[in-house]
């Protein structure tokens, strides 16, 4: 049974799958129907040092870089629609291989082109983001975002981080009105 969190909470990735090296992150969605027009949502990762910035700009992965250079973050693929049930966007993580100095992994999610459609998350629901073991395909945390983000056009909705020798996964939920573009900025990543 997976862990359901809320806004903040966190749980022990390690102490609930003993064994654990791969993760995948997956990241879920719906447009309202009386939103108009096609949105295009995207996910991204960032790898994060103990200064609290990107390990390099190799390690913002998302839809134009796949791969951190050392292969310990991979994005599946680009979702343009949304379209279907289960995950829209995988972020795959190798916890084994993620740098030793890189402290957590911010996963986000983005609107793409949102400012020039005047589209922003009020008109997502159902949105979610989930942590699977890859071994075994069980889902070992999940966090159903409910809050109303009505001029946000990316949100980081949790993070992968390090306690110890333990992962553990952090459910957070923080709308940016900037983008993709305010994310990136934050955490240093050159844009």
């Amino acid at each position: 049974m997976p862990i359901s969190l809320s806004k903040g909470g966190n749980v022990s990735l390690t102490k609930e799958a003993p064994g654990l090296t791969a993760v995948d992150v997956g990241l879920g969605w719906d447009v309202s129907t009386f939103s108009g027009g096609d949105f295009d949502l995207d996910s991204s990762a960032i790898v994060v040092g103990g200064d609290g910035k990107v390990f390099s700009n190799g390690h913002f992965v998302f839809f134009n870089n796949l791969s951190s250079p050392e292969g310990a973050v991979t994005h599946a693929g680009d979702n343009r629609t949304g379209a279907g049930e289960g995950d829209d966007e995988v972020i795959k993580v190798d916890l084994a291989t993620v740098p030793a100095g890189a402290e957590k992994i911010v996963v986000a999610v983005s609107i793409y082109d949102a400012d020039s459609r005047g589209q922003n998350f009020g008109s997502v629901r159902n949105a979610y983001i989930r942590v699977v073991n890859q071994a075994d395909g069980t889902e070992i945390a999940r966090y159903d975002l409910s809050e109303d983000a009505s001029v946000e056009t990316a949100m980081v909705f949790g993070e992968l981080y390090r306690h110890g020798s333990d992962w553990k996964f952090k459910a957070v939920g923080q709308g940016y009105a900037s983008g993709l573009v305010g994310i990136a900025s934050d955490f240093g990543v050159d844009v």
